[in-house]
């Protein structure tokens, strides 16, 4: 019977590890998101961690006429990335991340953990117009 003890807590204890493992530590997902850099922020009462939001280019809504844009949250646990991107705003970007199945509060409030910033630019800005001259009377 003592045996028996032993083993089923040994399998509960193997099975926990493998569902924490699978659950917080495997990697579902990989991939790039680009899109106008809106913020990066240091946040968290007991867990300070990094967390940003990423607008990208909308295609179409359900109605008709209108725009919708996408929104890419994102926690970022590199301290020196972080920095970098917070320097970016405003800025296109293209941003490599790593999506897991479950979030752990040190390492972020979301489930998707940026890694590596691909490529940046600044956002073109349209030419100006040409200015008329306007007169300017004195008294």
């Amino acid at each position: 019977m003592r045996k028996f003890g032993a083993i089923l807590a040994f399998v509960i204890v193997v099975g926990l590890a493998i569902f924490f493992y699978f659950r917080f530590y495997f990697v579902f997902g990989e991939g790039v998101k680009s899109g106008e850099l809106n913020y990066v922020v240091r946040k968290g009462l007991v867990f300070k961690t990094y967390e940003g939001k990423l607008i990208q280019a909308g295609i179409r809504s359900q109605q008709a006429g209108s725009i919708q844009s996408y929104e890419f949250e994102f926690s970022v646990e590199n301290a020196e990335l972080a920095e970098r991107l917070m320097v970016q705003g405003g800025k296109t970007i293209e941003l490599h991340y790593k999506e897991y199945f479950g979030r752990l509060p040190w390492r972020g409030f979301t489930k998707f953990i940026v890694d590596s910033i691909i490529s940046y630019e600044k956002p073109q800005l349209p030419a100006a117009a040409p200015q008329a001259e306007i007169p300017v009377q004195t008294l």
